[in-house]
């Protein structure tokens, strides 16, 4: 189930928060609950995916963006993102989760997200975002003129850079895989004794 109480508490906790400029860092502070959990006992993968919407959305608030979206009726879709899982948060683990634009490009923008366990990252992910309106995706340029910002964009990290290149060589739409028809089970070779002959 989505999150709406928790969506609902950061947008109230973050309602007079101090604007942050386009490219700030958004911090919040979560417990990983008995609900986010997997078989493993530990924050699920997907759920991951799902709780960065608790620091990606009051960002859009305190950059200004989500007032622009508002007035232009304007949406905001993923178009992709690549994680990256390295520390397990356990049940009743208190986590920082830290959200931040770390650049655009003529259609899309990049926000860079980590969930922190004492100073320690357990995971982090690159997310690629489009602004949308009836005509399909809205340039950046526009975007970024209506929030009032000037100026060129900032340099994308090398390692973003790297990940859209490499995106860009992924063939689209995929080749659907062929489902394998399922093999019987191997039989185990007949030794056939042997006798001498009297």
């Amino acid at each position: 189930m989505y999150p709406i109480i928790r969506m609902f508490k950061e947008l109230a906790i973050n309602a007079r928060a101090k604007p942050l400029p386009i490219t700030g860092v958004h911090v919040s502070h979560h417990i990983c609950w008995p609900w986010d959990l997997d078989l493993w006992r530990e924050l699920n993968n997907g759920r991951t995916l799902t709780l960065y919407d608790l620091g990606r959305i009051p960002l859009a608030g305190r950059t200004g963006l989500t007032k622009v979206l508002l007035k232009n009726r304007w949406g905001l879709t993923m178009a992709g993102a690549s994680v990256r899982y390295r520390k397990r948060i356990r049940m009743m683990a208190k986590f920082e989760t830290r959200s931040r634009l770390v650049g655009w490009d003529d259609r899309f923008f990049y926000v860079e997200q980590s969930m922190w366990l004492g100073g320690e990252c357990a995971n982090q992910i690159v997310y690629r975002s489009a602004v949308t309106g009836r005509r399909g995706i809205v340039p950046s340029a526009d975007v970024i003129a209506a929030m009032g910002v000037t100026g060129a964009a900032p340099d994308l990290p090398r390692w973003v850079q790297a990940w859209i290149d490499a995106d860009a060589e992924r063939p689209w739409p995929p080749e659907m895989p062929v489902e394998t028809p399922a093999q019987p089970p191997a039989q185990p070779p007949v030794n056939e004794a042997k006798t001498d002959a009297a």
